[in-house]
């Protein structure tokens, strides 16, 4: 796996994907989750879609990216 390309997921891809396709929730209902409009959500998820989509063509690892503020602290 460590020598595997990595694509990057940020955490408001990740969540848009739980939303949609695990929560199945409509968009409207995950832009509103999310705290932003539809068109900026169906951005998100867009690119999320694609990322996960090379990752799976291509054979790359899919990495989920935290940001500091975002860590858990000890």
């Amino acid at each position: 796996m460590r020598f595997l390309e990595v694509v990057e997921l940020t955490t408001e891809e990740a969540e848009a994907l739980r939303l949609r396709n695990i929560k199945d929730l409509e968009q409207i209902e995950c832009a509103k989750m999310m705290k932003t409009s539809q068109s900026t959500f169906q951005r998100i998820l867009s690119s999320a879609y694609k990322k996960i989509t090379e990752a799976l063509i291509k054979g790359k690892a899919i990495k989920i990216k935290t940001s500091v503020r975002q860590k858990a602290r000890p």
